[in-house]
C-alpha cells in the first residue's frame, strides 16, 4: 500500500509540474479600444457595449464603459455590481458571467494559459468581408443546403464574396464551398454533419434528431428603435420554437439548434452515435490488445462520455477570459448599426469600402423593407434578443466544439468511413429531404470519414451561430483552435495518471497529425 501511495503521489506531482511549467502567454488585442475617437474622445465603437447606455446612433456612454473597464481590471464581484447598465430592473438583461474568465482549475490549463491572435480590426477589409458574409447568411437562411447549387441568391453571394479583397473563407467561393468551415472534411459531402442527423440511442431510449423549428422568413432587430432598445439591454421574450419537428436542412434550422442547445449536446450525441455504431477505437487504446481485461472506468464508455463533458467547462472558462479580459470585440449586430448610421445619419464611422460599397446592402434594405423596416441596413437577426450579453471573440460554442471534437477524434479511429454500400444503415450517409421530414441517401459517394464529419460537426455548430447573426467567421476559426489546444493539454495531463500504456492519435484542425 505504501508503494502505491508513493507512486500515486509521484504521478500527481508530475501532472502538477506539467501544468506549472506552462508559461502564461501575452494576450494582445487588436487595439480598437484605444483607436477610435470623435469630438468628445475615445468612443469604443469597435468594442462590445451591449447592455450599457447608448446614444441615438448606438455609441456607448463613455462613463458607463469605463465602469465596465474598471470591473474587468479589478476582476472582483463588487466592481461588477457597480457597472452602469442601460436599462433599469426588472427589464434588464445582465452581463453574462464575466468572472468565469478568471476562475481556475486544478486539472488542465488555467483559463489564462492560452492566447488567441487579435481579432480583425473594425476598419479592416477582413472585418468588412466577415460582415458581408453575415448579411448574405441572413438573407439566405431559408434556402435548403441541397439546393445551393441551383439557387440564384447563393450563386450571387458566392460571386460577391469572391470579389472581396480579404475574405478568409474557403476559396474559390462557390455554392459548394460557401459558408463552410476550414478543416479537413468540411468541403466533403453534404453541408450538414452526419452527427446532426443520425439517430441517437441514450441507453434504452432511442430518439431521432428532428428538432422544433423556427418559422421561415421571420427575422428580428431590423427596426432602429427596437435595435437601440436591445443595445441598451432591454429584455426581449424568447419563445421556444413550436413549429413542426424537422431535420436540419437550412441555416435557420442550424441557428435554431444553437439557440437552445445544451452546449455540449451535439458532441455527447456524436459520442453515443459512434458507440452505438461500434465505431473502431483509436489504435492507442490499450484494451484493444489485452487478452484478459477490458475497459470501463478507464478507456471505456464511461470514460469518454465524461471526458466530452469535462473538457467543455474548461473550454468555456478559457474563452470567457479571452472575451472579457482581452478582446471585448463588438457583435455583428452592433457593426451593422455602424453601417446603417453611416448611410442614414451621415455619421462617418471608419468602415472599409468592401462593406459600405457592397451590393449586399441593397438586398438587405429590400429584405428589411419587406419585413416592415424601411430604410434599414441593420442585420436581420434570427434571435429576437439578438446576440447574448458577452463579447463576440472568442466564441463559446466554437471553443467547446473544438475541445469536444478533439476529444472524440483522439478516442475513435478517425479513418472509419461512412459508406453508402455499408450493410449497416447507420454507416450510410444521409441528408434531410426537401421538407425536412425524413432522411434520404446523400447524393454521390464522397469519402466521408469519422474525423472529417466530426470536424464538420464543429463547423456546423460554430458557424450556426454566425448564421443567426451573433458571431463572426474569425470567432469560429480561432476559437475551435483554442478549444483543440485545451483538449490536447487535458489529455496530456490525464495520460500521466493512467497505469495503462496508452496513447491518443488525432488529426488537428490544420491537417497535421499528432500523438499524445
Amino acid at each position: 500500500m505504501l508503494t502505491r501511495r508513493t507512486e500515486a503521489r509521484t504521478v500527481r506531482i508530475e501532472a502538477a509540474e506539467l501544468a506549472a511549467a506552462r508559461v502564461h502567454p501575452a494576450h494582445p488585442n487588436n487595439g480598437d479600444e484605444s483607436s477610435y475617437r470623435d469630438a468628445t474622445g475615445l468612443n469604443f465603437i469597435g468594442n462590445f457595449t451591449k447592455g450599457l447606455p447608448h446614444d441615438p446612433v448606438g455609441v456607448v456612454d463613455r462613463a458607463a464603459y469605463h465602469t465596465l473597464l474598471r470591473a474587468i481590471n479589478a476582476g472582483s464581484p463588487e466592481f461588477f455590481e457597480q457597472v452602469t447598465l442601460g436599462t433599469p430592473l426588472p427589464n434588464r438583461q445582465k452581463l453574462r458571467n464575466p468572472l468565469a474568465g478568471v476562475a481556475f482549475d486544478l486539472e488542465g490549463l488555467d483559463a489564462q494559459a492560452l492566447s488567441m491572435p487579435p481579432a480583425p480590426r473594425l476598419d479592416s477589409a477582413e472585418a468588412a468581408g466577415e460582415m458581408v458574409e453575415l448579411y448574405y447568411m441572413a438573407l439566405l437562411r431559408d434556402v435548403h443546403f441541397s439546393t445551393f447549387a441551383a439557387d440564384p441568391g447563393v450563386n450571387a453571394a458566392a460571386a460577391a464574396l469572391m470579389a472581396l479583397s480579404d475574405f478568409r473563407g474557403p476559396k474559390p467561393v462557390t455554392p459548394a464551398t460557401i459558408f463552410r468551415g476550414f478543416t479537413p472534411g468540411d468541403l466533403t459531402g453534404p453541408y450538414v454533419s452526419q452527427f446532426l442527423l443520425k439517430p441517437v440511442n441514450f441507453g434504452t431510449i432511442p430518439f431521432n434528431q428532428r428538432q422544433w423549428t423556427d418559422k421561415a422568413g421571420i427575422d428580428f432587430l431590423m427596426i432602429p428603435a427596437q435595435w437601440r432598445a436591445v443595445q441598451n439591454g432591454v429584455v426581449v421574450p424568447v419563445p421556444f420554437p413550436t413549429n413542426p419537428r424537422l431535420y436540419v436542412r437550412n441555416m435557420r434550422d442550424l441557428a435554431t439548434y444553437v439557440h437552445f442547445d445544451a452546449l455540449y449536446e451535439a458532441y455527447l450525441n456524436a459520442c453515443l452515435i459512434l458507440m452505438n455504431l461500434k465505431a473502431p477505437l483509436d489504435h492507442g487504446n490499450p484494451y484493444l490488445v489485452s487478452q484478459t481485461t477490458d475497459a470501463f472506468g478507464t478507456f471505456g464508455d464511461p470514460h469518454i462520455l465524461s471526458l466530452v463533458c469535462e473538457v467543455a467547462t474548461r473550454a468555456l472558462k478559457a474563452v470567457w477570459f479571452q472575451k472579457w479580459y482581452v478582446h471585448r470585440r463588438l457583435r455583428p449586430e452592433a457593426f451593422a448599426g455602424l453601417v446603417h448610421h453611416n448611410h442614414f445619419s451621415g455619421t462617418p464611422f471608419p468602415l472599409h469600402p468592401d462593406v459600405t460599397g457592397s451590393p449586399v446592402l441593397a438586398l438587405v434594405q429590400a429584405h428589411n423593407f419587406a419585413q416592415g423596416a424601411p430604410n434599414s441596413y441593420l442585420l436581420p437577426m434570427a434571435f429576437p434578443e439578438g446576440s447574448p450579453m458577452h463579447p463576440a471573440y472568442g466564441a463559446g460554442h466554437a471553443t467547446v466544439a473544438g475541445a469536444c471534437v478533439t476529444i472524440l477524434k483522439a478516442w475513435f479511429d478517425e479513418s472509419a468511413v461512412f459508406d453508402p454500400a455499408s450493410p449497416d444503415p447507420g454507416w450510410r450517409p444521409v441528408v434531410a429531404n426537401l421538407p425536412g421530414t425524413a432522411l434520404v441517401p446523400a447524393p454521390g459517394a464522397p469519402h466521408m470519414t469519422v474525423g472529417g464529419e466530426l470536424n464538420k460537426l464543429a463547423a456546423n455548430i460554430a458557424i450556426g451561430r454566425n448564421m443567426a447573426g451573433v458571431h463572426w467567421r474569425s470567432d469560429y476559426t480561432e476559437s475551435v483552435k483554442l478549444g483543440e489546444q485545451i483538449a490536447i493539454d487535458l489529455l496530456e495531463e490525464q495520460k500521466l495518471c493512467y497505469r495503462e500504456p496508452a496513447s491518443f492519435s488525432l488529426t488537428r484542425f490544420d491537417g497535421s497529425a499528432i500523438t499524445i
